[in-house]
Protein backbone atom coordinates (compact mmCIF):
# COMPACT_ATOMS: atom_id res chain seq x y z
CA UNK A 1 0.00 0.00 0.00
CA UNK A 2 1.54 3.60 -0.91
CA UNK A 3 -0.21 6.76 -0.75
CA UNK A 4 0.63 9.78 -3.03
CA UNK A 5 -0.73 13.47 -3.00
CA UNK A 6 -4.12 12.72 -4.74
CA UNK A 7 -4.36 8.54 -4.87
CA UNK A 8 -4.02 5.32 -2.90
CA UNK A 9 -2.30 2.32 -4.08
CA UNK A 10 -2.91 -0.96 -3.25
CA UNK A 11 -1.95 -4.34 -4.45
CA UNK A 12 -3.93 -7.37 -3.15
CA UNK A 13 -2.07 -10.40 -4.20
CA UNK A 14 -3.54 -14.00 -4.84
CA UNK A 15 -4.93 -15.68 -1.17
CA UNK A 16 -5.71 -12.42 0.53
CA UNK A 17 -8.76 -9.53 0.03
CA UNK A 18 -8.63 -6.37 1.00
CA UNK A 19 -11.35 -4.28 3.07
CA UNK A 20 -11.57 -0.57 1.74
CA UNK A 21 -12.69 1.54 4.36
CA UNK A 22 -13.86 5.26 4.52
CA UNK A 23 -13.89 7.07 7.96
CA UNK A 24 -13.98 4.19 9.54
CA UNK A 25 -16.86 2.35 7.94
CA UNK A 26 -16.60 -0.34 5.74
CA UNK A 27 -17.12 0.29 1.96
CA UNK A 28 -16.39 -2.51 -0.13
CA UNK A 29 -14.05 -5.30 -0.99
CA UNK A 30 -11.09 -4.96 -2.83
CA UNK A 31 -10.09 -8.56 -5.07
CA UNK A 32 -6.30 -9.79 -6.04
CA UNK A 33 -4.45 -7.28 -8.29
CA UNK A 34 -3.62 -3.50 -8.37
CA UNK A 35 -6.02 -0.87 -7.05
CA UNK A 36 -5.41 2.85 -7.21
CA UNK A 37 -7.76 4.49 -5.68
CA UNK A 38 -8.62 8.45 -5.46
CA UNK A 39 -8.38 9.82 -2.14
CA UNK A 40 -7.04 13.92 -2.32
CA UNK A 41 -8.88 14.39 0.99
CA UNK A 42 -7.33 10.71 2.72
CA UNK A 43 -10.48 9.12 3.96
CA UNK A 44 -9.61 5.89 2.92
CA UNK A 45 -8.15 2.92 4.34
CA UNK A 46 -7.32 -0.25 3.49
CA UNK A 47 -6.92 -3.45 5.54
CA UNK A 48 -5.42 -6.91 4.08
CA UNK A 49 -6.85 -10.25 5.21
CA UNK A 50 -5.26 -13.78 4.87
CA UNK A 51 -8.15 -15.73 3.53
CA UNK A 52 -6.51 -19.01 3.02
CA UNK A 53 -7.45 -21.47 5.73
CA UNK A 54 -7.72 -18.23 8.05
CA UNK A 55 -10.46 -17.18 10.71
CA UNK A 56 -12.07 -14.36 10.88
CA UNK A 57 -13.15 -12.02 14.24
CA UNK A 58 -16.35 -12.96 14.99
CA UNK A 59 -17.26 -9.58 16.33
CA UNK A 60 -16.38 -7.57 12.87
CA UNK A 61 -18.37 -10.92 11.34
CA UNK A 62 -21.28 -9.51 13.03
CA UNK A 63 -20.92 -6.05 12.32
CA UNK A 64 -20.59 -6.91 8.48
CA UNK A 65 -23.25 -9.26 8.48
CA UNK A 66 -25.84 -6.31 9.81
CA UNK A 67 -24.32 -3.92 7.35
CA UNK A 68 -24.15 -6.05 4.36
CA UNK A 69 -25.70 -9.94 5.12
CA UNK A 70 -25.42 -11.04 1.55
CA UNK A 71 -21.58 -10.33 1.68
CA UNK A 72 -20.86 -11.96 4.63
CA UNK A 73 -22.43 -15.15 3.33
CA UNK A 74 -20.61 -14.88 0.39
CA UNK A 75 -16.81 -14.75 1.96
CA UNK A 76 -17.62 -16.44 5.01
CA UNK A 77 -18.70 -19.60 7.03
CA UNK A 78 -20.13 -18.72 10.11
CA UNK A 79 -20.17 -22.13 12.93
CA UNK A 80 -22.10 -21.67 16.19
CA UNK A 81 -23.06 -23.88 18.60
CA UNK A 82 -25.36 -24.44 21.19
CA UNK A 83 -25.71 -25.80 24.78
CA UNK A 84 -24.27 -29.46 24.79
CA UNK A 85 -22.85 -29.58 21.42
CA UNK A 86 -19.53 -29.27 19.90
CA UNK A 87 -18.58 -28.82 16.56
CA UNK A 88 -15.31 -30.13 14.70
CA UNK A 89 -14.39 -28.14 11.90
CA UNK A 90 -12.63 -28.49 8.94
CA UNK A 91 -10.68 -26.52 6.38
CA UNK A 92 -10.09 -28.79 3.39
CA UNK A 93 -10.92 -32.41 4.73
CA UNK A 94 -8.30 -31.87 7.45
CA UNK A 95 -10.00 -31.54 11.02
CA UNK A 96 -8.59 -28.04 12.46
CA UNK A 97 -10.65 -26.25 15.40
CA UNK A 98 -12.58 -28.20 18.27
CA UNK A 99 -15.63 -25.49 19.16
CA UNK A 100 -16.99 -25.84 22.55
CA UNK A 101 -20.62 -24.85 23.37
CA UNK A 102 -21.72 -21.61 23.00
CA UNK A 103 -19.07 -20.44 21.04
CA UNK A 104 -18.86 -18.73 17.13
CA UNK A 105 -16.49 -18.76 15.12
CA UNK A 106 -16.04 -17.34 11.63
CA UNK A 107 -13.86 -18.80 8.61
CA UNK A 108 -13.43 -17.12 5.43
CA UNK A 109 -14.24 -19.39 2.23
CA UNK A 110 -13.53 -17.59 -0.84
CA UNK A 111 -10.42 -20.10 -0.68
CA UNK A 112 -11.33 -22.46 1.54
CA UNK A 113 -13.84 -25.45 2.27
CA UNK A 114 -15.45 -24.76 5.37
CA UNK A 115 -17.35 -28.11 7.11
CA UNK A 116 -18.08 -28.41 10.31
CA UNK A 117 -19.98 -31.38 11.79
CA UNK A 118 -21.69 -30.83 15.31
CA UNK A 119 -22.27 -33.35 17.82
CA UNK A 120 -24.71 -33.85 20.44
CA UNK A 121 -23.19 -34.14 23.84
CA UNK A 122 -26.46 -34.81 25.57
CA UNK A 123 -27.08 -38.15 24.07
CA UNK A 124 -24.16 -39.82 25.47
CA UNK A 125 -20.93 -38.87 26.83
CA UNK A 126 -18.66 -41.00 24.50
CA UNK A 127 -16.15 -39.47 21.67
CA UNK A 128 -16.44 -42.10 18.60
CA UNK A 129 -13.18 -43.07 17.62
CA UNK A 130 -13.31 -41.49 14.24
CA UNK A 131 -13.84 -38.42 16.46
CA UNK A 132 -11.42 -39.15 18.93
CA UNK A 133 -8.70 -38.82 16.02
CA UNK A 134 -9.84 -35.46 14.58
CA UNK A 135 -9.44 -34.07 18.47
CA UNK A 136 -5.99 -35.77 19.45
CA UNK A 137 -4.76 -32.43 19.76
CA UNK A 138 -7.15 -30.95 21.66
CA UNK A 139 -8.15 -33.68 23.65
CA UNK A 140 -6.71 -32.18 27.10
CA UNK A 141 -9.37 -29.75 27.03
CA UNK A 142 -12.91 -31.06 25.93
CA UNK A 143 -12.17 -34.62 26.06
CA UNK A 144 -10.49 -37.03 29.02
CA UNK A 145 -8.57 -39.98 27.59
CA UNK A 146 -8.28 -43.50 29.72
CA UNK A 147 -6.94 -46.57 29.33
CA UNK A 148 -7.84 -49.78 30.80
CA UNK A 149 -5.19 -52.54 31.04
CA UNK A 150 -6.14 -56.12 31.00
CA UNK A 151 -5.90 -56.86 34.12
CA UNK A 152 -8.10 -54.07 34.88
CA UNK A 153 -12.02 -53.26 35.48
CA UNK A 154 -12.54 -49.85 34.65
CA UNK A 155 -15.64 -48.40 36.06
CA UNK A 156 -16.98 -45.10 34.57
CA UNK A 157 -18.59 -42.47 36.92
CA UNK A 158 -20.43 -39.25 35.85
CA UNK A 159 -21.08 -36.61 38.54
CA UNK A 160 -20.04 -39.30 40.97
CA UNK A 161 -22.64 -41.83 39.12
CA UNK A 162 -21.36 -45.46 38.00
CA UNK A 163 -22.36 -45.61 34.97
CA UNK A 164 -20.75 -49.07 33.66
CA UNK A 165 -17.89 -51.22 33.28
CA UNK A 166 -15.87 -50.63 30.44
CA UNK A 167 -13.65 -53.17 28.41
CA UNK A 168 -10.14 -53.30 28.21
CA UNK A 169 -8.68 -50.78 25.67
CA UNK A 170 -8.45 -46.49 24.92
CA UNK A 171 -11.74 -44.90 25.95
CA UNK A 172 -12.44 -40.88 25.39
CA UNK A 173 -15.45 -39.20 26.67
CA UNK A 174 -16.95 -35.74 26.70
CA UNK A 175 -15.63 -33.44 29.84
CA UNK A 176 -18.31 -30.21 28.75
CA UNK A 177 -20.69 -29.68 31.56
CA UNK A 178 -20.35 -32.77 33.23
CA UNK A 179 -17.47 -34.62 35.56
CA UNK A 180 -16.10 -37.51 34.24
CA UNK A 181 -14.04 -40.46 36.32
CA UNK A 182 -12.70 -43.74 35.49
CA UNK A 183 -11.60 -45.70 38.01
CA UNK A 184 -9.42 -48.76 37.00
CA UNK A 185 -9.15 -51.79 39.59
CA UNK A 186 -6.57 -54.07 39.76
CA UNK A 187 -8.41 -57.43 39.46
CA UNK A 188 -4.66 -59.27 40.06
CA UNK A 189 -4.14 -61.23 43.04
CA UNK A 190 -2.91 -59.23 45.36
CA UNK A 191 -0.14 -60.05 48.77
CA UNK A 192 -1.49 -58.14 51.82
CA UNK A 193 1.40 -57.51 54.29
CA UNK A 194 -0.05 -57.24 57.84
CA UNK A 195 3.04 -55.80 59.99
CA UNK A 196 4.08 -56.76 63.49
CA UNK A 197 1.09 -56.38 65.62
CA UNK A 198 2.18 -56.25 69.56
CA UNK A 199 -0.46 -58.21 71.38
CA UNK A 200 -1.19 -59.86 74.88
CA UNK A 201 -2.07 -63.69 75.41
CA UNK A 202 -4.44 -64.68 77.40
CA UNK A 203 -1.54 -65.63 79.55
CA UNK A 204 -0.47 -61.85 79.43
CA UNK A 205 2.79 -62.77 77.12
CA UNK A 206 3.53 -59.95 75.09
CA UNK A 207 4.30 -60.92 71.30
CA UNK A 208 4.01 -59.82 68.37
CA UNK A 209 2.51 -61.65 64.93
CA UNK A 210 3.15 -60.93 61.17
CA UNK A 211 0.63 -62.07 58.99
CA UNK A 212 0.22 -62.22 55.21
CA UNK A 213 -3.19 -62.33 53.17
CA UNK A 214 -4.02 -62.97 48.92
CA UNK A 215 -7.03 -61.21 47.90
CA UNK A 216 -8.83 -60.72 44.88
CA UNK A 217 -11.58 -58.15 43.43
CA UNK A 218 -14.38 -60.36 42.10
CA UNK A 219 -16.94 -58.10 41.45
CA UNK A 220 -15.86 -54.63 41.04
CA UNK A 221 -19.26 -52.56 41.20
CA UNK A 222 -20.12 -54.05 44.40
CA UNK A 223 -15.97 -53.42 45.96
CA UNK A 224 -15.64 -49.77 44.47
CA UNK A 225 -19.77 -49.54 46.25
CA UNK A 226 -18.78 -51.10 49.72
CA UNK A 227 -15.06 -50.32 50.22
CA UNK A 228 -12.90 -47.12 49.64
CA UNK A 229 -9.04 -48.33 49.93
CA UNK A 230 -9.14 -52.39 49.91
CA UNK A 231 -5.93 -52.83 51.34
CA UNK A 232 -5.96 -50.76 53.85
CA UNK A 233 -9.85 -52.12 55.16
CA UNK A 234 -8.30 -55.57 54.76
CA UNK A 235 -5.47 -54.84 56.93
CA UNK A 236 -7.44 -53.31 59.61
CA UNK A 237 -9.83 -56.44 59.18
CA UNK A 238 -7.16 -58.95 59.65
CA UNK A 239 -5.91 -56.65 62.50
CA UNK A 240 -9.00 -57.09 64.40
CA UNK A 241 -8.94 -61.05 63.55
CA UNK A 242 -5.66 -61.39 65.06
CA UNK A 243 -5.96 -59.39 68.48
CA UNK A 244 -9.38 -61.56 69.32
CA UNK A 245 -7.96 -65.06 68.24
CA UNK A 246 -4.36 -64.46 70.61
CA UNK A 247 -6.07 -62.77 73.38
CA UNK A 248 -8.24 -65.95 73.75
CA UNK A 249 -5.29 -68.27 73.36
CA UNK A 250 -2.19 -68.84 76.08
CA UNK A 251 1.17 -68.97 74.02
CA UNK A 252 1.88 -72.45 74.37
CA UNK A 253 -1.71 -72.65 72.11
CA UNK A 254 -0.63 -69.89 69.70
CA UNK A 255 2.95 -71.96 68.96
CA UNK A 256 1.23 -74.95 68.99
CA UNK A 257 -2.05 -74.90 66.78
CA UNK A 258 -1.03 -72.50 63.83
CA UNK A 259 -3.05 -74.32 61.53
CA UNK A 260 -6.08 -73.77 63.32
CA UNK A 261 -5.32 -70.30 64.11
CA UNK A 262 -4.93 -69.95 60.52
CA UNK A 263 -8.32 -71.60 59.57
CA UNK A 264 -10.00 -69.48 62.74
CA UNK A 265 -8.52 -66.43 60.86
CA UNK A 266 -9.76 -66.86 57.36
CA UNK A 267 -13.68 -67.96 58.46
CA UNK A 268 -13.59 -64.52 60.13
CA UNK A 269 -12.07 -62.40 57.64
CA UNK A 270 -14.61 -64.63 54.95
CA UNK A 271 -17.31 -64.12 56.60
CA UNK A 272 -16.88 -60.16 56.83
CA UNK A 273 -16.18 -59.62 53.18
CA UNK A 274 -18.55 -61.91 51.98
CA UNK A 275 -21.01 -58.99 50.51
CA UNK A 276 -17.92 -56.82 49.36
CA UNK A 277 -16.68 -58.06 46.20
CA UNK A 278 -13.57 -59.07 47.45
CA UNK A 279 -12.04 -62.89 47.88
CA UNK A 280 -9.33 -63.98 50.39
CA UNK A 281 -7.93 -66.72 48.56
CA UNK A 282 -4.87 -66.73 51.51
CA UNK A 283 -4.83 -66.16 54.83
CA UNK A 284 -2.23 -67.10 57.54
CA UNK A 285 0.22 -66.51 60.64
CA UNK A 286 4.04 -65.78 59.13
CA UNK A 287 5.95 -65.42 61.88
CA UNK A 288 5.62 -65.16 65.52
CA UNK A 289 8.26 -62.67 67.47
CA UNK A 290 8.46 -63.42 70.98
CA UNK A 291 10.92 -60.99 73.54
CA UNK A 292 14.19 -61.45 74.21
CA UNK A 293 13.56 -63.12 77.87
CA UNK A 294 10.60 -65.47 76.72
CA UNK A 295 12.31 -66.45 74.04
CA UNK A 296 15.34 -68.03 76.30
CA UNK A 297 12.77 -69.66 78.19
CA UNK A 298 10.86 -71.44 75.67
CA UNK A 299 14.07 -72.53 74.23
CA UNK A 300 15.50 -73.77 78.01
CA UNK A 301 11.83 -75.65 78.19
CA UNK A 302 11.97 -77.04 74.64
CA UNK A 303 15.36 -78.11 75.27
CA UNK A 304 14.11 -79.82 78.57
CA UNK A 305 11.70 -81.57 77.03
CA UNK A 306 13.89 -82.83 74.21
CA UNK A 307 16.41 -83.79 76.93
CA UNK A 308 13.85 -85.96 78.73
CA UNK A 309 12.11 -87.37 76.29
CA UNK A 310 15.94 -89.46 75.62
CA UNK A 311 16.06 -90.07 78.70
CA UNK A 312 12.92 -92.00 78.18
CA UNK A 313 13.46 -93.51 75.29
CA UNK A 314 17.17 -95.15 76.52
CA UNK A 315 15.17 -96.22 79.83
CA UNK A 316 13.03 -97.96 77.82
CA UNK A 317 15.41 -99.77 75.32
CA UNK A 318 17.52 -100.58 78.58
CA UNK A 319 14.11 -102.08 80.20
CA UNK A 320 13.65 -104.35 76.93
CA UNK A 321 16.93 -105.47 76.60
CA UNK A 322 17.08 -106.44 80.01
CA UNK A 323 13.83 -108.35 79.70
CA UNK A 324 14.86 -110.30 76.50
CA UNK A 325 17.87 -111.40 78.83
CA UNK A 326 15.72 -112.27 81.78
CA UNK A 327 13.33 -114.76 79.44
CA UNK A 328 16.59 -115.93 77.67
CA UNK A 329 18.06 -116.98 80.72
CA UNK A 330 14.71 -118.69 81.73
CA UNK A 331 14.25 -120.74 79.02
CA UNK A 332 18.04 -121.99 79.19
CA UNK A 333 17.41 -123.06 83.04
CA UNK A 334 14.74 -125.28 81.75
CA UNK A 335 16.01 -126.49 79.07
CA UNK A 336 19.92 -127.35 79.12
CA UNK A 337 20.38 -128.52 75.63
CA UNK A 338 19.24 -125.13 74.70
CA UNK A 339 22.19 -123.82 77.01
CA UNK A 340 24.53 -126.40 75.04
CA UNK A 341 23.68 -125.36 71.84
CA UNK A 342 24.05 -121.72 72.80
CA UNK A 343 27.31 -122.37 73.87
CA UNK A 344 28.14 -123.66 70.62
CA UNK A 345 26.64 -121.66 68.20
CA UNK A 346 28.80 -118.94 70.24
CA UNK A 347 32.01 -120.62 69.53
CA UNK A 348 31.07 -121.51 65.54
CA UNK A 349 30.93 -117.37 65.13
CA UNK A 350 34.62 -117.09 67.04
CA UNK A 351 35.73 -119.99 65.01
CA UNK A 352 34.45 -118.01 61.85
CA UNK A 353 36.78 -114.89 62.54
CA UNK A 354 40.23 -117.15 63.16
CA UNK A 355 39.73 -119.86 59.85
CA UNK A 356 38.19 -122.70 59.54
CA UNK A 357 38.06 -126.09 61.56
CA UNK A 358 36.70 -129.27 61.48
CA UNK A 359 34.39 -129.32 64.03
CA UNK A 360 34.44 -133.19 64.10
CA UNK A 361 38.00 -133.54 64.08
CA UNK A 362 40.07 -134.43 67.33
CA UNK A 363 40.47 -136.62 70.02
CA UNK A 364 36.90 -136.69 71.14
CA UNK A 365 33.53 -135.06 70.13
CA UNK A 366 32.18 -132.19 71.90
CA UNK A 367 32.77 -128.89 73.68
CA UNK A 368 36.41 -130.39 74.53
CA UNK A 369 37.49 -131.77 71.09
CA UNK A 370 35.97 -128.28 70.02
CA UNK A 371 38.29 -126.36 72.70
CA UNK A 372 41.51 -128.47 71.81
CA UNK A 373 41.22 -127.76 68.00
CA UNK A 374 40.99 -123.77 68.78
CA UNK A 375 44.01 -123.71 70.70
CA UNK A 376 45.66 -125.85 68.88
CA UNK A 377 45.15 -123.56 65.73
CA UNK A 378 46.12 -120.51 67.50
CA UNK A 379 49.34 -122.29 68.44
CA UNK A 380 49.52 -122.70 64.72
CA UNK A 381 49.12 -119.37 63.52
CA UNK A 382 51.67 -117.91 66.71
CA UNK A 383 54.76 -119.97 64.97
Amino acid sequence: MTRHLLSLRVTVKDGERAFLMRNGRFERVLEPGRHTLFDPTRELAVELHAVVRAEFPAERYAVLKAARPDLAAALFEAVETKADEVAIVSLDGRPTHLMAPWQTRVFWKVATRVEAERIDLAADPKVAPRHLAMVARERNTLVAEYVVNNHEAGLLFVEGRLIERLAPGRHAFWTVGRKIEVRGLDLRPQAVEITAQEMLTKDRIALRVTLTAFRRIVDPERAVGTVADVDAWLYRLVQFAIREAVAARTLDEVLAAKNALDAELRAFVRERIAETGIEVTELGVKDVILPGEIRELVNKVVEAERTAKANLIRRQEETAATRSLLNTARLMEDNPLLLRLKELESLERVVEKVGRIDLHAGEGRGLDALLSNLVRLKAQERA
